[in-house]
């Protein structure tokens, strides 16, 4: 028998507690999804989850007589979530789908497992572990488990038409959990149906597509996406840009130690076109620091790795160094992706982590002078006095920032009599 039990998680008191609470006088709980999967396959556990027969109205009164805080989460559709001892556990009762229309789903509070398996999403999402850590499998999650299958639940368009952000979730699970090639069900199944996706608000299909590309390697899942039609279906900026620079990237950053980048993945997918960035932004009603990070990384300056490094901090200084890094990991992944193919491929490569380093290291050097200054000298206040800062300052960045402010201040005084 498949079992749990062992796991230190599942020891974990609080959750032993809240197990122990919802299981007396009749009722029922299980843990579900993510903590059953992700332990079955060696994985890390964060977040348990527990499925009860419990109304989510009982559930909160049991909490209440027990001194545990309860928060109404989700009360509408049956989550409640319990926090003891600082831990959060969300319950949700039983359920099963009365009416959906690939966005919504009016559901029904029931007492029956197998209907509640059923209506989920895909088999290895659908297992339960019981009290005693008994796994339960009411849908093949377990075989789907051991050959790391992503696959769905029963007929995929039909799980798929009670909720088309499930095309997406089925290429992230991939990413995350998927061995081979994908279910070749649920590969048709989310092709014929991606014109669905259009249906969907913005945020949820950006926020699907946030966790697939910050996936360890989305990398094969992107390939079947492009193969299906799903990714030009939400990034049409793909189709003539591509995923090649993938692959290389997510070696970069496994030799680099950098951590996956969702939005400097997605930088490498599409052209650095702020035109077109803007449009993919309002679209997908990206974060306003999301699309302030894809503009500056379009408005950065190209940048040779031979160029000389006082050339550099002034390219930073004008252009500000958040642009030129996702230019310069992107330039240094390309570079070593290519390698040996290119006879000064270990040379370029070292160059570029020369300038990728001196931009996340650079700071910006303070401007000496300033209007105070300038009016100090007799000037008279106005526009000009701007303008004349604007000039000084420039010139002071093509000198590599050296003159001080003595020499900056003759320097106004030259300019004021030129007036």
């Amino acid at each position: 028998m498949t079992s749990v039990s062992g796991q230190a998680w599942f020891a974990d008191p609080a959750l032993r507690r809240v197990l122990s609470l919802l299981n007396a006088d009749g009722g029922e709980a299980r843990v579900t999804g993510g903590a059953v999967r992700n332990s079955l396959m060696g994985l890390p556990v964060a977040d348990v989850d527990i499925a009860t027969t419990l109304r989510p109205e009982t559930v909160v009164e049991r909490a209440g007589a027990a001194g545990i805080k309860a928060v109404p989460t989700g009360i509408a559709h049956g989550t409640v979530t319990l926090v003891v001892e600082g831990r959060p556990f969300e319950v949700t009762t039983l359920r099963r789908d009365v009416a959906t229309d690939g966005r919504h789903a009016e559901v029904a509070f029931g007492t029956d497992w197998q209907a509640d398996a059923e209506r989920r999403d895909l088999t290895i999402n659908a297992l339960y572990a019981a009290a005693d850590g008994s796994v339960i499998d009411l849908v093949g999650g377990l075989p789907d488990i051991g050959t790391r299958t992503v696959r769905f639940i029963g007929d995929a368009a039909t799980r798929i038409a009670e909720d088309y952000l499930r095309i997406l979730r089925f290429f992230r699970f991939f990413a995350l959990y998927g061995s081979g090639r994908p279910d070749a069900e649920g590969l048709r199944a989310c092709a014929r149906a991606r014109d669905r996706l259009s249906t969907l608000s913005a945020e949820r299909i950006w926020a699907e597509t946030k966790k697939l590309l910050a996936a360890p390697d989305p990398g094969r899942a992107l390939l079947w996406m492009r193969q299906t039609g799903v990714l030009t279906e939400i990034l049409p900026e793909t189709e003539k840009w591509g995923i090649d620079a993938i692959p290389g990237l997510v070696a970069a950053e496994q030799a680099f130690g950098w951590s996956p980048d969702s939005l400097l993945r997605l930088a490498a997918m599409v052209p650095p076109d702020t035109e077109r960035l803007a449009t993919l932004a309002a679209r997908l009603r990206l974060s306003r620091a999301e699309a302030t990070a894809l503009e500056r990384w379009a408005q950065a300056p190209a940048v040779q790795p031979t160029i000389a490094a006082t050339a550099f901090d002034r390219l930073i200084y004008r252009s500000g160094p958040e642009g030129l890094v996702m230019r310069c990991r992107l330039a240094l992944a390309a570079s070593r992706a290519r390698g040996l193919a290119e006879p000064d491929g270990f040379a370029v490569t070292g160059a570029w982590q020369r300038l990728l380093a001196r931009a996340e290291t650079w700071r910006r050097p303070a401007f000496p002078l300033s209007g105070a200054d300038v009016l100090a000298l007799g000037i008279p206040a106005g526009p000009g006095v701007g303008a004349m800062l604007a000039r000084i300052e420039d010139e002071w960045v093509d000198g590599n920032f050296l003159k001080d402010q003595a020499a900056l201040l003759a320097r106004a005084q030259e300019l004021a009599k030129e007036g």
